[in-house]
């Protein structure tokens, strides 16, 4: 079936019966490829309040903090054992100015974020208090670079700053701003979006800047980087084409974007009133990242046919209209468990595609687009984790985890597309994905995304034999649910028990708008 979902289809459905049963397959031998725990890496941007009322409160907010970082979210975020972290953009790296962001607090000079509403920021969190995030949470940080409006010595020198431990005039002035040791920094950014809001670039006049950028970011004292270019937009496969000729394997890794948004004029739609049409529509875009992956990898293969260039797919995730009543350009939106379906099936396509996918960094971490965590911005410290949080919390045990193929067998429901539409996409009802940790377990998720039919499925073990299993799921009653600051737990995940064993065939009745994550020994 020909797949018509493009970045600004707006899409309308019919409906087929369907049954409730299906099969799952785990190939459990063939498994030998790790799916690579920066899958599950986060992305933090000076945007709205994901950095200033979200990660930072300062050290003398009312809101209880840990040296300025806001307490309850830090303690969230350590509890999801991210990654790594990106920052500070983003469209707002490439007019992001190191230098600024260095020193006594009270002598640092604002800034207006002219990408993100005019904000004045008065540039309290800067490098120091990333990397020292970075550090407190067990993360790797993922520095994005300045190409768009910065020069090459600004960049050599940020990098000189961050990680010389030698006698070096940057080292010299960390030591002075607090910081004795060298932070490790192993991810770079050479750019951002390069063709867009990082300076509106051809991609063969950003292959030359990013070969000149590149050979002045040096490795120091050990800390080697891995330097990624700035990539594509989802179907620019011209970008990644030019990229593979001209930059090769001078690059370690090639940035993409994809977004599950209707459109990027007009209205996108609300994050919690939408139509059962709505819904099966971001289903199928959801699931186009697959196509997209899969196309920008065929052409990496041509030039990298060993795999040794990552593709990182460092934005993703869904882009609604922003909440009413919040300030406009700064992206607040809220999280239903539509989003968490989103979530679940996004990582489960890195996961399929882990011999080339190597990073992947959600839009973005608190308050912006499909975050992990809202906080409530009119001073009163309320938190509350989304969805999306408890997707990834339920999915940390994939990371570094040997992905194992499975097939699945289940009812799909046909995607129609609109009157000037010819043809549809076929939505199966239930997405799987599984993999063998380091103890021999397995595990395995099941999303079920029917809004009315539960799931009986039948699950083999090709390869082995289940003797025991547990799980939990993450449930609603209306798949437009959220969490919010008077109801925080109204989704959240809960033991599940309906998961039986018999014989060593193992039979699992998931519910209709449900993720079920299963631990199988």
């Amino acid at each position: 079936m020909k797949r018509i979902f493009t970045a600004i289809t707006i899409a309308a459905f019919s409906m087929t019966a369907m049954a409730d049963n299906a099969k799952v397959t785990v190939h459990v031998n063939q498994g030998s490829q790790k799916i690579h725990k920066e899958i599950y890496g986060q992305f933090a941007e000076h945007l709205g309040s994901c950095i200033y009322g979200g990660l930072w409160v300062g050290e003398n907010s009312q809101i209880p903090n840990i040296n300025g970082y806001r307490k309850d979210v830090f303690e969230a975020l350590k509890a999801l054992q991210i990654p790594v972290l990106r920052w500070p953009g983003g469209c707002f790296a490439d007019e992001y100015h190191w230098m600024d962001g260095i020193g006594p607090k009270d002598k640092r000079p604002k800034m207006q974020n002219n990408n993100w509403g005019g904000t004045i920021e008065d540039n309290s969190f800067g490098t120091h208090e990333f990397l020292n995030l970075c550090e407190m949470l067990g993360c790797e940080p993922y520095i994005s670079g300045n190409v768009g409006s910065g020069t090459v010595e600004e960049l050599a020198k940020w990098v000189e700053y961050m990680t010389s431990d030698g006698d070096t005039p940057m080292a010299k002035l960390r030591r002075q701003n607090g910081r004795d040791k060298a932070w490790k920094v192993k991810f770079l950014g050479v750019g951002n979006e390069s063709w867009g809001c990082g300076g509106n670039m051809r991609p063969e006049y950003y292959s030359d800047l990013y070969r000149r950028y590149s050979v002045y970011c040096r490795n120091y004292d050990g800390n080697n980087l891995y330097k990624i270019a700035s990539g594509a937009s989802d179907y620019d496969w011209n970008w990644t084409n030019v990229l593979m000729d001209r930059v090769g394997h001078r690059m370690n890794g090639l940035s993409l974007h994809y977004y599950t948004v209707t459109g990027w004029s007009g209205s996108k739609g609300a994050a919690t009133k939408f139509t059962d049409d709505d819904y099966y529509w971001t289903i199928g875009k959801c699931l186009e990242i697959e196509d997209v992956v899969n196309k920008h990898a065929e052409i990496m293969d041509r030039k990298d046919p060993k795999k040794q260039i990552g593709l990182l797919v460092d934005e993703w995730g869904t882009w609604w209209d922003e909440e009413p009543g919040t300030i406009p350009g700064h992206l607040y939106q809220q999280n239903a468990m539509r989003d968490a379906f989103v979530a679940a099936l996004s990582l489960n396509v890195f996961h399929r595609h882990c011999d080339r996918v190597r990073m992947a960094n959600i839009a973005q971490v608190v308050n912006v687009l499909q975050s992990m965590i809202l906080t409530d911005q009119k001073g009163t410290g309320h938190m509350v984790l989304t969805p999306t949080y408890h997707v990834f919390e339920m999915y940390k045990g994939f990371q570094e985890a040997t992905y194992l193929p499975l097939d699945v067998q289940c009812t799909t429901k046909m995607a129609r597309g609109d009157s000037h539409a010819k043809d549809g996409r076929e939505i199966s009802m239930l997405y799987s994905s599984a993999a063998k940790k380091a103890d021999g377990s397995i595990i395995l998720s099941l999303s079920n995304v029917s809004l009315t039919e539960p799931q009986e499925v039948e699950i083999t073990l090709e390869g082995a034999q289940a003797k025991a299993v547990s799980g939990r799921i993450l449930t609603c009653d209306n798949v437009a649910d959220y969490n919010d600051f008077e109801n925080p737990d109204r989704i959240r995940p809960v033991n599940f028990k309906d998961a039986k064993l018999k014989k060593g065939v193992l039979t699992v009745k998931v519910p209709a708008r449900s993720i079920v994550v299963l631990d199988v020994k």
